[in-house]
């Protein structure tokens, strides 16, 4: 789940500063035309990675500061770009743009100063604004294939699964018959080049650790001399006469004389007749080190030349002994393959034809099913679209197989689609992206969220613009769309209608105000009380009567019996 928690804007525009905490369902903002209710909207959109200029700025401040907080479950497709970029992952998210009045821009995430280009990619996943076609998900034809065939469902994701299991095969068997269709010359130099590898390696006869073993023989052999002479020098102080063993025997034979006087040198005795012995034993330990030594100049140099081979072998080849061995062993499966490539060459285009043919039929099939999708999509689309004064549009899942497209076949088969629209009689069918209006485009995306509702993952959308030149039915239509999507998704809505705003879960009113000097913008939460008065503004104009405000309060009534229905 996805939320937007809070809005802080500071110095943007007319707004000097506000702030907003959001809940779940559906947020309504009205008010007077001019008072920044858009304002409010672009400021969001700036938060999540839109254009941005010095203009916005408020005049006579030095920069314009909005921050947005998220609240994301760790199950948020948002997560995986944090880790990747390498951003702390917190419960919350918190982004930040700030405008200067020069014109500079500075993006944070979560404290992190990031670009333009990563803010924008995360706003994507976050929120959609219908009314600004840079943050519409529904608008990237890329991913319309996606749509369809979740609205398809089982049925097509189930062969999907099998065709994408087969299309990674196919396309590590295109990499292996690209790794053998060198040219002959190339073939030639590369077997050289292994051979040789392979050949150098193990002449060397290596042995894992042994590296290790020689770097302490060297030392050995290097300070034999200075380890002789410590080794002598300890052994004679420890057992030559009045040192330190003979010392300590003859303390021993002294206190043995006493003990029988007084007990309580008995285990002081104890502990000193141990320590006599286990220092008798060390020194003999010295004396067989000692004997053991011996300085071998040819030795040494034997081990260093055998240093100086495993660390050049090293340098090629990998950091270890073990790296190198495994090199060793890939150079050698790489030979054998070389010199069977013409069989291997001839398996691997055997699978790939099956491949291909395989491919081919789970594609064919993928286009039909989607297709039959595409008719009842198609279908539901235009039903949502008549309820919302939209009868005489046309929506079109166009399908395009390009003969020349190499290479044939994709992940998601072999159709490439674009949701398409004519909105008036007469008109060609566009792509959504190029539809102009933008109270067309908002009722085109509520019709489609309202169809695709459960397999959006982007859970805040915020409508603009959405009732331009409607009225009547068809803004109660409008609205109940729009409290049916809230059932799963946290909407905000900037609306003129009161037959949209009565439906809302929770209303803001924008209003400005000035001083003769400065106008502000400012934004109350209103209650049940507020929120009748609003609604007989928006019936009645400037002048409330009593006919409006009773007006209001049935919109009201009537509004939490169609929600309770839907």
């Amino acid at each position: 789940m996805l939320m937007l928690r809070e809005l802080t804007i500071r110095q943007f525009a007319i707004i000097e500063e506000i702030s907003l905490t959001f809940s779940n369902g559906f947020h309504v903002l009205t008010g007077e035309t001019g008072a920044g209710k858009s304002i409010l909207i672009d400021a969001l959109g700036l938060v999540l990675g839109g254009r941005a200029s010095s203009d916005l700025v408020r005049h006579g401040a030095e920069k314009a500061e909005i921050e947005a907080l998220f609240e994301i479950s760790s199950s948020h497709p948002v997560w995986s770009l944090l880790n990747e970029w390498g951003l702390e992952m917190e419960e919350t998210l918190l982004l930040r743009r700030e405008i200067a009045a020069s014109g500079k821009s500075t993006c944070r995430i979560n404290g992190r100063i990031v670009t333009l280009s990563m803010l924008r990619q995360i706003g994507k996943k976050l929120i959609d604004i219908h009314g600004q076609h840079e943050h519409q998900s529904l608008l990237d034809a890329d991913e319309h294939v996606e749509w369809l065939d979740h609205f398809a469902g089982e049925e097509v994701l189930e062969v999907r699964h099998q065709y994408q299991t087969l299309f990674h095969e196919y396309q590590q068997v295109q990499k292996e018959l690209a790794r053998l269709n060198l040219d002959q010359q190339e073939v030639a130099r590369r077997i050289d080049l292994l051979q040789f590898q392979k050949e150098e390696i193990r002449a060397a006869q290596l042995v894992e650790g042994e590296d290790v073993e020689l770097e302490k023989e060297r030392n050995r052999l290097a300070f034999a001399e200075k380890l002789l002479s410590n080794a002598s020098q300890a052994y004679y102080y420890m057992y030559g006469e009045n040192q330190g063993l003979d010392l300590i025997r003859k303390a021993l034979s002294h206190m043995e004389e006493v003990l029988h006087l007084d007990e309580r040198l008995a285990p002081v005795y104890e502990m000193m007749q141990s320590a006599y012995y286990q220092l008798e034993e060390g020194v003999h330990e010295i004396a067989k080190y000692r004997d053991e030594l011996e300085f071998d100049p040819d030795r040494l140099n034997e081990v260093e030349e055998r240093i100086y081979t495993i660390k050049q072998l090293k340098r090629k080849y990998g950091e270890t002994i073990s790296d190198i061995l495994r090199y060793c062993q890939k150079v050698e499966r790489e030979l054998e393959e070389l010199s069977q490539r013409d069989w291997i060459e001839e398996e691997l285009s055997e699978r790939k034809q099956q491949l291909e043919e395989r491919l081919l039929q789970l594609a064919d099939q993928l286009t039909f099913l989607r297709k039959k999708a595409a008719s009842k999509l198609e279908k539901r689309v235009e039903q949502e679209l008549a309820d919302l004064n939209m009868g005489a549009t046309v929506f079109h899942v166009a399908f395009y197989q390009p003969a020349d497209r190499v290479p044939l076949f994709t992940l998601t088969g072999k159709d490439q689609i674009e949701f398409q629209i004519a909105p008036n009689p007469g008109e060609p069918l566009r792509p959504l992206a190029r539809i102009a209006s933008g109270g067309e485009l908002s009722r085109i995306m509520l019709a489609l969220k309202c169809i695709f509702t459960d397999m959006d993952q982007i859970h805040t959308l915020v409508f603009d613009e959405i009732d331009t030149g409607v009225s009547g039915r068809a803004a109660q239509a409008i609205a109940e769309k729009i409290a049916m999507v809230a059932k799963h998704h946290q909407v905000l809505c900037v609306t003129h209608l009161p037959q949209v705003a009565c439906m809302a879960d929770h209303h803001f009113y924008i209003s400005k105000e000035s001083d003769g000097y400065k106008t502000r913008t400012k934004v109350e939460s209103l209650n049940k009380q507020g929120r009748t008065r609003e609604l007989a503004r928006m019936l009645g104009g400037a002048e409330l009567t009593p006919t409006t405000h009773t007006h209001a309060e049935e919109m009201l009534c009537l509004a939490e019996e169609v929600k309770k229905s839907l």
